[in-house]
Order: structure tokens, then C-alpha cells, then sequence
């Protein structure tokens, strides 16, 4: 007799990360060419393409929406507007699971526990907000002029549990420089790739409906720039 084993189906949802904006005050300091959000939103907006993207492809897909808050409480301050409600809004219009996080380390537990809370794997990781070769910099001239006081380090990755991940997982990082280093470290400790870009991450094509765009080269973390 031929038993015919099921194997059952695994369950993926999504993941977006978005880190906070730098402040126009201390931004104004800066010369024109190294100014950064001039618009607020810039991650935002950058976020619910995403989740628009998703939706068309999967309606049902689970999101979990991870969002570095204390950036967008003392920007909200600054500029005397509701950001915190308007991306709570944002968050039901595209039916995300909102998690917001005050540090880089509940950014990484909440990362870990999306399947223990949605019971699926995570099929894509996406970030979008301000990082350096190195780093996803949640927090970037926000408290301090051009100084990031809460990142995720590339030598932080293996505090990430890979097991989260399916086998083809998506990750893509839309942080400046990422493809540098950091793409290839989360290869190593993660076992997925992670698409970067070896320069700049520019977000006007935001406002146009399009995700940002590198100035160099999307790499996936296969060799270090170094050993090419």
C-alpha cells in the first residue's frame, strides 16, 4: 500500500519596519545637500506602498507594521500636527497589525514574536528609515544633530531568531548604504538575503507612488564589497 504524506502548508505574513525622522531644527543646520525629511513621511509613505503592494497580490495577508514611535512624538511636537493618530489611522485603512516600539531591542523582540502572535512565518522584511553601512538607525537626528541613539548594528543580527523566516523570505532595506556590510551579515546570521544598496536611498519617488530608489548597486549580502 502507497502512503501519501501531506505536508501541511506554512503560513507566511508580512513584515515593515519603519524608523523615525530627523528633526527640521537641527536639519536647518546642516548644508542643503546633507538635509534629511524634510517631509515627515517620508518612511511612511514609503510603508503603506508597501502595504498596497502586498494587498494587491494577497488581500488577506497578515502585516505587522513595526514603528520606532519616539521619533514621531517630538516630530508631531515640532511641526504642532497628530502624527502618532494619523499613522494609527494608517494602520486600520491598511488592516496592519501597529506595533509600536520606543527602542531598538523591543524592535528586535517584537520581530521575534510576529509568528508567535500571528501564527505565520515571515515571507518578507521590509525597512524603511534612515541606516549607514553597519546599521538600521531607528532614531537619527531626532534627539541629537546627525547622531543615531537607537540602532540595530549588524553585530546585533544574531539577537534575531532566523527560525521567523521562511526558506525564500523577501528582506529588503531601503536605509542608505546597507549593501556595504550589513546585507551581508544578515545573510550569514540569518540565512536570507538581504537586498541593499551600496550608496544612497533616495525617497522622492514616494510621493509618485513608488518605492525609494538606490543611487548605486541592490546587492543581497552574497560577499562583502571588500572581497570583490
Amino acid at each position: 500500500m502507497l502512503l501519501l504524506v501531506l505536508t501541511p502548508t506554512v503560513q507566511a505574513g508580512h513584515v515593515i519596519m519603519t524608523g523615525g525622522p530627523a528633526l527640521k531644527r537641527w536639519e536647518q543646520l546642516r548644508v542643503k545637500p546633507d538635509r534629511h525629511d524634510n517631509w515627515w513621511a517620508n518612511f511612511i509613505r514609503a510603508s503603506t506602498i508597501r502595504f498596497t503592494h502586498i494587498r494587491h497580490k494577497s488581500p488577506q495577508a497578515k502585516i505587522t507594521w513595526l514603528v520606532y514611535r519616539p521619533g514621531y512624538v517630538t516630530r508631531s511636537q515640532e511641526d504642532a500636527k497628530p502624527y502618532i493618530q494619523w499613522i494609527k489611522d494608517l494602520g486600520k485603512k491598511y488592516n496592519t497589525r501597529l506595533v509600536w516600539v520606543d527602542s531598538a531591542d523591543e524592535a528586535i523582540t517584537q520581530l521575534n514574536s510576529v509568528p508567535k502572535r500571528t501564527g505565520e512565518l515571515v515571507e518578507s522584511f521590509y525597512y524603511f528609515g534612515h541606516s549607514n553601512s553597519h546599521a538600521f538607525m531607528l532614531d537619527y537626528g531626532n534627539q541629537i544633530m546627525a547622531v543615531s541613539l537607537e540602532w540595530i548594528h549588524e553585530t546585533d543580527l544574531n539577537k534575531i531568531d532566523s527560525s521567523i523566516f521562511t526558506r525564500t523570505a523577501s528582506c529588503w532595506s531601503y536605509g542608505c548604504y546597507t549593501g556595504e556590510s550589513m546585507s551581508y551579515w544578515w545573510r550569514k546570521f540569518l540565512g536570507v538575503p538581504l537586498w541593499g544598496n551600496t550608496k544612497s536611498t533616495r525617497y522622492a519617488p514616494v510621493s509618485n507612488g513608488m518605492l525609494p530608489e538606490g543611487a548605486g548597486e541592490w546587492v543581497n549580502g552574497a560577499t562583502l564589497l571588500d572581497d570583490r
